[in-house]
């Protein structure tokens, strides 16, 4: 009996291979996005508390330096905000990159799996061709002997 061999099995093996890796790449940047996401909430958390202390300050008693203190504490956390802001924007991106980078390996992936199963195809039709010729030479043959 015959054995399929896929020409293109090497290429179907190393675009698996790409896949594999771009579905880890993809899973590394998500993890990362959702690191700097927590980092953000985080520095609102924090923002939100040195806001909550400003409003305990000007309620209590009234020391300028604590104030002043407090102000470029949100200040600074406004600036930190920002800067986090900005690095989750480009970890978004990064997803949204390697997301499409795993896209395309997929669909390279598909297209030769579907350049294998149409080969697979034409090699059951040509071995079914093959035992149908076989059979028919056999018929033909013990039919003639029979005839002789």
């Amino acid at each position: 009996m015959a054995k399929f061999v896929f020409k293109l099995q090497s290429i179907l093996d190393i675009k698996l291979k790409l896949e594999s890796q771009a579905k880890i790449a993809y899973g590394q940047a998500n993890a990362r996005l959702r690191r700097e996401e927590a980092a953000l909430q985080m520095l609102i958390t924090q923002r939100s508390a040195y806001e909550k202390r400003a409003v305990d300050l000007v309620n209590g008693t009234i020391s300028i330096r604590d104030i002043k203190e407090n102000k470029q504490s949100i200040d600074i956390m406004k600036t930190k905000i920002r800067a986090q802001m900005m690095v989750v924007h480009t970890a978004e991106k990064q997803v949204e990159a390697a997301r499409l980078k795993l896209n395309e390996m997929m669909i390279e992936r598909k297209t030769f799996e579907k350049l294998r199963e149409r080969a697979f195809e034409e090699f059951k039709q040509e071995v079914a061709y093959e035992e149908n010729q076989a059979v028919n030479e056999l018929v033909s043959y013990t039919y003639h002997g029979e005839s002789t």
